[in-house]
C-alpha cells in the first residue's frame, strides 16, 4: 500500500483540474483495503473512491483521502455451455477487459469497447454505450461492506441497476467499496448492432468482434476531443428519458427529433440535440466549452479552467434546455 501526501491531481481526472489531495492512497488487493480502514487512518477523513478520474469533476482541492484500486487480474472462474464467468479485479482498465474478452471470443461487452475507466467503475456508474449496459453483462459485485469491514458479494437483482445508475450511488453510497466484478458473457455472440449509428457504420461489413470494435473506433474518434489535449470527461450529461405524450408534442414542432425506445410510456431523446437546438454547440464559457462536434461533451478547451467554470457552464446549458424544451437534463459526472 502506499500513501502520497498533498498529491496533485491534474494527471488523475481527464477534465485536467489543477487541484491536489491531501492523501492519495493506493491499495493492491482487499486485504490492504480492509487493513486501511482497521487501522482507523481515513476514520477522522473524509475519503472517495477514484478509478481513472474519467467520471469526476474536481470543484477545489479534496480535503481528505482518495482512494485508488490496484487490484488486478482477470480469471475465469467456471463456465457451463453457453457462458463463461470471469472475475475482473477492480483496478483493472475496462478497455483492457473488453478487448481480452474479444480475444477469447467471448460475448457481450463488445459494445463497451473504448470507454475510459477502470472495472470498478462499471457497476457504480452502469456504463453504456450502444444499446448495451453494464447490468447486461454483470453478474456479481464483489466488495467491502465498511461497516462490517467484511468482503460481500451482490448479485446481479440486488445492484438496483437503472440509467447511469445503481445502488452504489444511494443506498449504499460511501458504505461499500467494489474490489471485483464477476462478468457473465456469451460464449455465442449474439450481436447487439441496432443502435443509431452503429447499424449504419456495419451496414456494408460482415459483423464480426473486430468490425464491432472498429466502428466503434470510428465514431469515438470522429465525436470525442482527446482529454489530454482538451480535458473531457466523455459525455457529460444524461440522456433524458420523458413520457410519450411529452415526446409527441415535441414531435410536433421538431418532426426530425430523434429518440429511442425505452418502454410503451418512455422514449430517451439525445441530450445532445437538446442542446445543439439551443445553441450551445460549440460555445464558451470562459476556459470551458461545449464541444463543436458532441454537444454532449463539456470541455477544458485550453486546459487551464477551473471546475467551478465547468459547473457554471453546465448549469447555463442545462437551463438553456429547460427553457427552450421544458426537459431536465443532469449531469452524468460527479461534481467533487
Amino acid at each position: 500500500m502506499q500513501i502520497h501526501k498533498n498529491f496533485p491531481l491534474k494527471d488523475h481526472n481527464t477534465f485536467g483540474i489543477d487541484v491536489l489531495c491531501d492523501y492519495f492512497v493506493e491499495y493492491q488487493s482487499a486485504e490492504e483495503l480492509i487493513e486501511l480502514f482497521q487501522s482507523g487512518f481515513v476514520a477522522d477523513k473524509a475519503f472517495y473512491c477514484i478509478g481513472g478520474g474519467c467520471n469526476l469533476l474536481f470543484t477545489k482541492d479534496f480535503e481528505g483521502a482518495l482512494l485508488h484500486s490496484e487490484i488486478k487480474g482477470i480469471d475465469l472462474i467456471d463456465e457451463d455451455e453457453d457462458s463463461v464467468f470471469v472475475r475482473v479485479g477492480a483496478g483493472v482498465v475496462w478497455e483492457d477487459f473488453v478487448a481480452y474478452s474479444v480475444k477469447k471470443g467471448w460475448g457481450g461487452a463488445e459494445n463497451l469497447s473504448f470507454i475510459p475507466g477502470e472495472v470498478g467503475a462499471s457497476p457504480v456508474q452502469n456504463i453504456g454505450a450502444y444499446g448495451v449496459e453494464a447490468k447486461d453483462v454483470i453478474f456479481q459485485v464483489e466488495g467491502l461492506n465498511l461497516n462490517t469491514l467484511k468482503i460481500e458479494t451482490l448479485q446481479n437483482e440486488e445492484c438496483h441497476f437503472d440509467y447511469r445508475d445503481s445502488i452504489f450511488k444511494h443506498e449504499l453510497k460511501g458504505k461499500f467499496i467494489v474490489t471485483h466484478v464477476v462478468y457473465k458473457l456469451d460464449k455465442v455472440p449474439c450481436y447487439n448492432i441496432d443502435y443509431g449509428t452503429l447499424q449504419q457504420e456495419l451496414s456494408d461489413c460482415e459483423v464480426h468482434f473486430t468490425s464491432i470494435r472498429n466502428a466503434i473506433w470510428r465514431n469515438r474518434n470522429i465525436k470525442l476531443p482527446d482529454p489530454k489535449i482538451e480535458g473531457n470527461a466523455g459525455s457529460f450529461f444524461k440522456n433524458p428519458v420523458v413520457p410519450v405524450r411529452k415526446y409527441i408534442e415535441l414531435q410536433k414542432v421538431y418532426p426530425s427529433i430523434p429518440h429511442y425506445k425505452v418502454s410503451d410510456a418512455e422514449v430517451k431523446i439525445p441530450a445532445a440535440w437538446l442542446i445543439e437546438q439551443t445553441g450551445w454547440k460549440g460555445k464558451s464559457h470562459g476556459n470551458a466549452a461545449v464541444h463543436d462536434k458532441q454537444a454532449l461533451v463539456l470541455v477544458n478547451k485550453t486546459r487551464k479552467a477551473t471546475g467551478t467554470e465547468v459547473v457554471e457552464l453546465s448549469q447555463i446549458v442545462r437551463k438553456a434546455v429547460k427553457e427552450k424544451f421544458d426537459i431536465e437534463i443532469f449531469p452524468e459526472v460527479i461534481f467533487l
